[in-house]
């Protein structure tokens, strides 16, 4: 399948609002690469929101999406964390995470209220962030002679594929990325290269 080394996320920072009976919904969305990054930006939303009543929220990760959690931070179960993920799911996204922080407005909104709130105030967070498709890169060092560096050179100019370090010492060594699809491609004609070696990086 051609595009299968592809994938969909938001662009940066972007913000949805809902209100409902007194509760503000305010909506969320980050792009994000790690279980790390996701504690990071929770408490950065803690710290900016610190008097709201819950800051519940979805995140998926990873170009196959297996990698998602879901939460309700003290809402009824179900509730909060279910829908924002139906958001994400429904914009096809991964590598995002939306948290909908809810100040409460005293009067109680039952199930499908909070339901539609919270499903509500993250779709308009999703819509209002610009979204982009991002390709699959696999990442490999080699090293190898200087006798052979033109020829390592003009496989690496290759537009499906960047450099990201170079060190000349005793040997030559180059990391660099490849689109995924192309990966086999170009891995095939270095290793016909006599003096590098190859190592995936994962």
């Amino acid at each position: 399948m051609l595009f299968d080394d592809t994938y969909k996320t938001v662009q940066g920072r972007s913000e949805g609002l809902y209100k409902e009976k007194g509760s503000r919904f305010i909506a969320v969305a980050f792009p994000v690469c790690s279980e790390d990054e996701v504690k990071e930006r929770l408490a950065e939303l803690r710290k900016e929101y610190h008097d709201a009543r819950h800051h519940c929220y979805a995140y998926i990760l990873g170009p196959s999406k297996d990698a998602y959690r879901i939460n309700d931070d003290g809402e009824p179960s179900g509730t909060a964390g279910r829908p924002i993920h139906g958001q994400l799911m429904s914009k096809d996204l991964t590598n995002t995470l939306v948290v909908v922080i809810r100040y409460f407005g005293g009067i109680k909104l039952g199930v499908s209220g909070l339901i539609n709130a919270y499903k509500t105030a993250a779709k308009d967070a999703l819509d209002n962030a610009s979204i982009i498709e991002k390709t699959v890169n696999d990442k490999f060092r080699i090293h190898f002679e200087f006798s052979d560096m033109n020829s390592v050179m003009q496989i690496l100019k290759d537009s499906y594929v960047q450099i990201l370090e170079q060190t000349f010492e005793m040997d030559y060594v180059i990391t660099f990325t490849v689109r995924h699809r192309e990966a086999e491609r170009i891995v095939t004609a270095l290793k016909k290269i006599t003096t590098v070696k190859i190592e995936p990086i994962y």
